[in-house]
């Protein structure tokens, strides 16, 4: 049940860490005799440990924090992978994501429709093993088709991605 519940804070820290991030946040019911479950996702964190804590705040104010018992551990990837951007379609902005099963020499490009190179967003530069992403702006650019290639000595991938303006 909630009572005068406005939402929940989620936050997270590495375990070595003392200061704590918001990373998201749920809406609440507000006040509620029902059974509500709620779900959050952090995804496409770097490998490490982690804490979690939820701070359930009221419509006045008032808040309350909850910890998770356990810590959660993010281990390095098994594969390459370059994954699809997001958002996609985007404007102006996107998120671009990989991943590095070793560490690994690494360049992103992108191109357009006639296969142009438009932006280096990594020029071969050494990664560690982990999960990474790019922030990509289409602000300069005009709508349209474009690809990015991620490649690595052991790995190459292509994708497209749609700006619309």
């Amino acid at each position: 049940s909630e009572q005068n519940n406005t939402g929940f804070e989620i936050e997270r820290k590495f375990t070595s860490e003392k200061d704590w991030k918001k990373v998201g946040f749920i809406q609440g019911s507000g006040n509620s005799n029902e059974k509500k479950d709620f779900s959050f996702m952090d995804r496409n964190l770097s490998s490490g440990k982690y804490n979690y804590r939820l701070k359930q705040i009221d419509y006045n104010g008032n808040f309350k924090y909850y910890s998770l018992q356990n810590e959660v551990e993010i281990g390095i990837p098994i594969k390459f992978e370059l994954s699809q951007n997001y958002p996609n379609p985007f404007n102006p902005n996107t998120k671009i994501y990989y991943s590095l099963p070793i560490d690994s020499k690494v360049t992103l490009i992108v191109y357009d429709i006639l296969g142009r190179e438009i932006m280096i967003l990594i020029n071969k530069e050494v990664k560690l093993s982990g999960y990474y992403f790019v922030d990509f702006s289409g602000l300069n650019l005009s709508s349209g088709i474009y690809f990015y290639r991620l490649e690595t000595e052991n790995f190459e991938s292509v994708k497209k991605m749609i700006l619309l303006k």
